[in-house]
């Protein structure tokens, strides 16, 4: 019998949007849902938006952006780099 291990990815970071520097939480998806990042922060309201971002043609993207505000689609390319810039410190 063979186990095999799924390091869990989940970071967090500080990213300005819309004028305000607000906290972007990014988290990677395992086993069926593998090359999904989950990302959740908070609106001028308090609150908590959740959407899921994928990879298409190398680009990680919003899914479903018609439902998401403005200020987050601004800051995909944003959240492109960032994802690509931790998932190369955590081979």
């Amino acid at each position: 019998m063979q186990l095999q291990f799924q390091k869990n990815i989940q970071f967090t970071k500080l990213i300005k949007a819309d004028g305000r520097l607000r906290e972007f939480n990014f988290r990677k998806m395992g086993g069926i849902q593998d090359g999904l990042f989950t990302l959740d922060v908070s609106d001028e309201k308090g609150n908590r938006l959740m959407l899921r971002l994928h990879k298409e043609d190398g680009i990680w993207k919003v899914m479903e952006p018609e439902n998401v505000p403005l200020w987050i689609l601004r800051n995909e390319k944003i959240f492109h780099d960032v994802i690509e810039e931790e998932l190369a410190s955590n081979p």
